[in-house]
């Protein structure tokens, strides 16, 4: 398809579609009809020969192609926005307003403390909010703008949203100051013969981490199973279980709780934890400060302020 054979207002309302999932809120952010919506969307559905978006009770559900069109759709939208409308500069110690995060329970401890700190310092007037990235509304969240970023291994963020990677981390084995195991190394004889605390984190890349560990043929003596990482501190510190936790939870645990950490005895891979972001805030003056902020804190292997970043397409995704 030429760009002739297209009009520019067919595509805003295609992203308006993405966004809102109902003609009746797109006609209204338009200013049109919602018959006039309608005409619009079966014009673009012949145009491509797919339908584009299929109505459901929760809404306009788009197909897999508009998934896929989604992403260059929107960062297209908003390099001709950016174009014609410069942005003015952006001082973030004047600024007012929420910020509104996704993140793990693990992600509030290792990430929290330090930007709270570093806001308060540089942008008094943000306040920040949480939001979980287990939550089945993620992605329409980020993509409504409810949501600004998202940080961890999110698999399930793909079309339509860029990444860049922050760290990659370790798994470590944890456990309380004086633990019988506590000899500088782990063995697997070790580790198998230890009482385990595990953390189920569905909905994360987190949660990979017992499969590997049950196909590598590894029997654990699982004596508590908790739904989330926030408690462990508190269980190791007055008990002889060890936790199998990412190598930044552990330094972030180990002084307050007394705790120590060993490498793994099992081979794991190093999990990858990325900073997400849709398209169409990717030129926002305020959030390009925000994520040069998240790369600056928390990047190991970024440039500080400007890092690249890659969009998140059907055709080449990378395992996070």
């Amino acid at each position: 398809m030429e760009l002739t054979d297209i009009d520019l207002n067919q595509l805003v309302l295609f992203q308006q579609l993405m966004v809102e999932r109902r003609v009746s809120k797109v006609a209204e952010n338009l200013g049109l009809t919602q018959p006039a919506v309608s005409n619009t969307l079966a014009r673009l559905r012949r145009q491509f020969g797919d339908d584009l978006f299929v109505r459901t009770p929760k809404g306009m559900v788009p197909t897999p192609l508009a998934e896929q069109m989604a992403g260059p759709i929107g960062e297209a939208l908003a390099l001709l926005h950016n174009g014609l409308n410069p942005p003015s500069r952006f001082d973030p110690a004047s600024v007012q307003r929420s910020i509104t995060i996704g993140m793990t329970d693990i992600g509030e401890i290792v990430f929290l403390p330090d930007l709270l700190a570093h806001l308060r310092q540089v942008a008094p007037g943000v306040a920040l909010t949480t939001v979980r990235t287990t939550a089945s509304t993620l992605r329409e969240d980020m993509e409504a703008g409810q949501v600004d970023l998202a940080i961890g291994p999110l698999p399930q963020l793909k079309g339509g949203f860029f990444q860049r990677r922050l760290f990659r981390q370790r798994y470590v084995c944890l456990f309380r100051q004086g633990h019988p195991l506590d000899r500088g190394q782990m063995s697997l004889a070790d580790f198998q013969a230890a009482e385990h605390l595990v953390i189920v984190s569905a909905g994360t890349g987190h949660g990979k981490v017992d499969d590997l560990i049950r196909r590598a043929g590894i029997e654990r003596r699982m004596r508590l199973t908790v739904p989330h990482f926030v408690s462990v501190g508190h269980i190791l510190q007055r008990s002889d279980m060890v936790a199998t936790v990412t190598e930044r939870l552990a330094e972030r645990l180990a002084a307050p709780f007394g705790l120590h950490y060993l490498p793994h005895p099992i081979d794991l891979p190093d999990v990858a934890i990325n900073l997400f972001w849709h398209a169409k805030v990717h030129r926002s003056p305020a959030h390009q400060w925000l994520r040069g902020l998240v790369f600056d804190l928390f990047g190991d292997d970024t440039t500080p302020g400007q890092p690249p970043a890659a969009p998140v397409s059907r055709a080449a995704r990378r395992p996070v």
